[in-house]
């Protein structure tokens, strides 16, 4: 036999066998995207705020939800670049296709004895408990009490200020499916857990270089996500409160004396910017003692990152947007022009 035909025939040979593989992926790939079953029960599925998707995909698997956990994962991050789970218990079903499941969490179709509660970027403690006195999950003492007195064995809490702000800033905004029954104390825990997250290695590793401390970068955070109404000025803000700290200059931001005055006024006058407090910005230098709110990713990417510029301040347009200077000079034409 000609070396041709022996070549020809080694080829012919992959060729066939690259077929059957592709036929028996094709044929794996429709079984493992089919239901699990025809039939069966609904199981309960709880997501907690640490759950990870290889996580849940393999306890799918292991529950005969889905067929394969690998197939699971691939569609998520393939077919789903949006895909965020909440935390909370689910009804899902082995009849349920994996795509079908996929589209139940992110919907965050929930238990009917759950309660959703999305919390703002933004929003302070006291807001946080009127949300969740006005969705029925307990009272204002009830949760008044658990901020103030309750332990958490969190670390990042060391130096919080004492009080009713001892949680400011690491309520983490988002939304959640809350039982019905949990206790005001499991509630807050809850906020807490997902704060938790936040602190990466990576995280942890950029503080260290920045030289903050967590409950530093969440207050700086925390000024960022009340100074800032547009997503591209975060990085612009968080640079001129960080160069003003560079040079212990005050920094004068007003969202800290809305702070103090608890009821937010439309216009800040000078006799505001006298009220005794550490938290007015305007008679302290550095951060204040603690956070002035609940700060989202954003602000708190933003204070790790913070845009490389030489500005010192900022005044606010009325398209939102904030006019940024160098020099007080250009502060007062800034002011002149958008004000």
């Amino acid at each position: 036999m000609s070396a041709k035909k022996k070549s020809g025939g080694w080829h012919a040979g992959i060729i066939f066998l690259a077929l059957i593989g592709t036929l028996g992926l094709l044929l794996w790939w429709s079984w493992a995207s089919e239901p699990y079953s025809a039939a069966g029960n609904s199981v309960k599925v709880t997501i907690t705020s640490g759950t990870t998707t290889d996580q849940l995909a393999d306890e799918l698997e292991q529950r005969h939800v889905i067929r394969s956990a690998w197939l699971f994962r691939w569609l998520i991050r393939s077919r789903h670049g949006n895909f965020k789970m909440y935390a909370g218990d689910y009804e899902l079903a082995p009849t349920m296709t994996p795509d079908e499941i996929i589209e139940r969490l992110m919907s965050g179709a929930e238990f009917s004895d759950s309660i959703r509660v999305t919390i703002p970027e933004g929003f302070s403690t006291e807001q946080i408990i009127a949300l969740l006195v006005q969705k029925g999950l307990g009272t204002k003492e009830a949760f008044t009490k658990v901020v103030v007195e309750d332990t958490f064995s969190y670390s990042f809490l060391a130096g919080a200020p004492k009080g009713i702000h001892r949680l400011e800033g690491f309520l983490f905004p988002d939304t959640y499916f809350i039982d019905a029954k949990a206790s005001p104390h499991a509630v807050i825990d809850m906020f807490l857990q997902q704060f938790a997250k936040k602190l990466t290695p990576e995280v942890q590793t950029q503080l260290v270089g920045r030289k903050l401390t967590v409950l530093q970068w969440v207050t700086l955070a925390s000024l960022i996500e009340k100074e800032a109404v547009k997503e591209s000025d975060r990085p612009l803000i968080a640079s001129v409160l960080i160069n003003r700290l560079k040079i212990n200059m005050p920094l004068q931001v007003d969202a800290t004396i809305q702070f103090l005055l608890g009821t937010p006024k439309p216009k800040l006058y000078n006799k505001d910017l006298q009220i005794p407090s550490p938290y007015n910005t305007y008679l302290n230098r550095g951060l204040p003692p603690g956070p002035i709110a609940n700060p989202g990713d954003a602000s708190l990417q933003a204070a790790l990152n913070p845009a490389n510029t030489d500005f010192l301040y900022y005044v606010a347009k009325k398209d939102g947007y904030h006019a940024f200077a160098k020099t007080y000079q250009e502060h007062l034409k800034n002011i002149k022009l958008y004000q």
